[in-house]
């Protein structure tokens, strides 16, 4: 089915508009070929700037208006795109990140917990945990125990 829309403008000496015609179903129809996800550009543009600052707190309405999106439509289009919500996503980064620095043998925990936008130690050892299954210490004592050992000096 389409409907007609004609507009006229004759009373104010202009030429007649052309007929429009639509189909019905448009509202239905994404326009410009959105499948509902975010573009790839904007995308990476969010996912560099929570690498760079996994550090600090990152919020929705931030992470949003670094693509010009209001908080629930860019966390709709990003679950959409990565499969997770952006929190979910910042604390998997988060936990990916303490996991690298974990192996190496410098940084305290209770450092990392902070290098990695935690507050406290405790939270991070929480949230490790039930990302993980495994305690932060558990998961350097693994790591470190893999790693061959240096002989001689």
């Amino acid at each position: 089915m389409t409907t007609t829309h004609t507009t006229s403008t004759a009373s104010a000496g202009l030429p007649r508009a052309a007929t429009i015609q639509a189909p019905s179903s448009a509202w239905a129809v994404p326009a410009r070929g959105d499948t509902g996800t975010l573009p790839s550009g904007r995308l990476r543009r969010v996912i560099e700037h929570i690498q760079a600052n996994l550090d600090k707190d990152l919020t929705l309405a931030e992470l949003a208006s670094l693509v010009y999106m209001s908080p629930y439509h860019f966390a709709r289009l990003f679950k959409r795109s990565t499969g997770e919500p952006p929190h979910r996503f910042v604390i998997r980064q988060r936990i990916a990140r303490a996991s690298a620095i974990l192996a190496t043998p410098e940084p305290s925990i209770a450092q990392i917990s902070r290098m990695v936008g935690f507050r406290t130690p405790s939270h991070f050892t929480t949230v490790f945990h039930r990302v993980t299954g495994i305690t932060p210490r558990g998961y350097q004592r693994y790591v470190r125990a893999d790693r061959p050992r240096r002989e001689g000096g």
